[in-house]
């Protein structure tokens, strides 16, 4: 239980840095809405990374490099499933650019913490004798 606490107190920080880039770059520099959310997106990921591994799942003893690969894998679907709610509320549905964002984070956030949980920073129990 506190590992999912402490997965969605790094998913709001995350969250902050994915939408005030995504806005910057998307609202500021006028760049593509999907480029934009990939490059908040993205900022976020490294920065989850980061935290997750450090504070969230904290006792696992893998290497930080495969680790973070298979942390970016399981950020890449979910990056995909989040492009793909936003486009079907914001282009399909006509619901607002980022009330489809929150949501599709929202809904994301449980295949996030699930991947994480049981893949990636997995941890082995070790049996008390």
């Amino acid at each position: 239980m506190m590992a999912l606490i402490r997965f969605g107190i790094t998913g709001v920080s995350g969250l902050f840095i994915d939408f005030a880039l995504t806005w910057f770059f998307k609202d500021e520099l006028g760049i593509n809405k999907f480029a934009a959310n990939g490059i908040g997106f993205s900022a976020a990921v490294i920065s989850n990374f980061l935290i997750n591994r450090n504070w969230t799942f904290k006792g696992t003893k893998a290497k930080a490099a495969p680790q973070f690969t298979a942390f970016l894998m399981v950020s890449v679907i979910g990056l995909l499933l989040n492009s793909g709610i936003i486009y079907l509320l914001d282009n399909v549905l006509h619901v607002n650019f980022y009330l489809s964002k929150a949501i599709a984070i929202f809904l994301v956030f449980f295949w996030n913490f699930s991947a994480n949980y049981f893949f990636v920073f997995k941890t082995v129990k070790s049996s008390k004798s």
